[in-house]
């Protein structure tokens, strides 16, 4: 159990991520669709707080509604296939006052209501706005360069060369989802799945890597860019030299055609599991580096940068058998298909924040990326997204199965 100080902190600092990112929009921009699929910006500035407010003060506490329309504008993200196109335009959207004024409202009453809020209903609040955190960040990292401010710190590094190699992870079982304590409706349904011995690479697939297969006619991943035969990079904030030793971000679909131009696999949820958290003897651990907590700084997350670092950064973070950033610098992708855990139950107050994607369409994706928050890397939580969807931090590396 946290204490109220302590929800009241964690609830201000997810605030203060999303409002500096927020402020990183020109006011323009706010009123654009970075990315096709989604919503246009402003739509994210009021979900984040309707959904605390429909959540706790709404459903949960049975508050009267201040601004009804907003409620319900603000209420629900979209997630439409790959390459649709959304119709509205931005004067079909509040102004700026507007939201700002109802997003105040919002938190004055979200505040209030923190003594009495049932603790599971404001984890839920908390994470779902780091989970925002990190949508808005991706989303800015498509905006043009005109449309977004630099902050400072955030100039990006290559890093030290990696050795490519593969680690060979012996058969044993593991454990996903979880029996207790705060979750997402999908991570319930704990089990034990024995793991068959394979082989999986000792780094995230690299942009040098994957140079290679775009050579030989694979798929250009979303950030790159080809100018005067050269391969550039678009970073969060600039267009850097392609970084050799950078994890790659691409779709499931392109990081499957690689794998099978690479005569290898990619891992399932299983086999992820076994590599990050399994030893040779033992229990389980609670991070690939053991028991400690990710405050210590373990990896590339929880913003540490606004972009990816070298495959070979953070080594104190390897798990047991020697594989290096199961945690941070890029979500990684799977071949498991995003499905519940037998006897899966969804909330009451958001009884679609999972079924809807149960399909064959969604994977899950493990570990974390630049801007993932440190609360989101427990073992049992699991993201996903549609196997072609290519906007996100997301990598991958592969396995032999032996």
């Amino acid at each position: 159990m946290q204490s109220l100080a302590e929800i009241r902190k964690e609830l201000s600092e997810a605030r203060a991520r999303m409002d500096q990112i927020f402020s990183l929009f020109t006011q323009e921009t706010l009123y654009e669709r970075p990315i096709p699929e989604r919503h246009r910006v402003i739509f994210y500035v009021g979900h984040v707080e309707a959904f605390d407010w429909n959540q706790i003060c709404r459903w949960t506490l049975g508050q009267s509604s201040f601004h009804s329309t907003f409620d319900t504008l603000f209420e629900a993200g979209i997630d439409p296939e790959v390459g649709s196109q959304q119709a509205d335009t931005p004067s079909d959207w509040p102004s700026m006052t507007e939201v700002r004024r109802y997003n105040l409202k919002a938190r004055e009453a979200v505040d209030r209501a923190l003594e009495e809020a049932p603790e599971p209903i404001v984890r839920m609040a908390i994470e779902h706005r780091w989970m925002h955190a990190e949508t808005t960040a991706y989303i800015l990292h498509h905006a043009p360069r005109a449309g977004k401010k630099q902050p400072s710190g955030s100039q990006a590094t290559e890093g030290r060369s990696p050795q490519h190699r593969f680690i060979d992870i012996p058969q044993g079982r593991v454990t996903l989802g979880r029996r207790e304590g705060f979750g997402w409706d999908n991570e319930f349904g704990e089990h034990q799945v024995d793991v068959p011995a394979f082989a999986m690479s000792q780094y995230k697939v690299t942009n040098q890597q994957y140079r290679q297969f775009v050579e030989e006619g694979g798929a250009i991943p979303p950030f790159w860019v080809k100018r005067d035969e050269q391969w550039w990079l678009k970073t969060m904030f600039d267009e850097i030299p392609l970084p050799n030793h950078w994890p790659v971000y691409v779709s499931l679909i392109d990081a499957r055609a690689y794998a099978d131009w690479a005569g290898l696999s990619l891992p399932t949820e299983a086999q992820f599991h076994r590599a990050a958290y399994g030893k040779l003897a033992g229990s389980e651990q609670v991070y690939p580096w053991g028991q400690a907590s990710p405050n210590g700084v373990q990896g590339n997350f929880n913003f540490q940068h606004w972009d990816p670092v070298s495959v070979t950064a953070y080594s104190q973070g390897n798990s047991a058998f020697g594989i290096s950033q199961l945690v941070g610098n890029g979500w990684e992708w799977t071949i498991t298909p995003f499905r519940p855990f037998e006897g899966f139950q969804p909330y009451a107050t958001y009884p679609g924040y999972s079924s809807r994607f149960f399909d064959d369409d969604h994977f899950i994706v493990k570990g974390g990326s630049p801007t993932t928050a440190s609360s989101l890397l427990r073992r049992s939580f699991r993201n996903w997204f549609r196997q072609g969807y290519p906007h996100a931090h997301v990598g991958f590396r592969c396995v032999r199965n032996t």
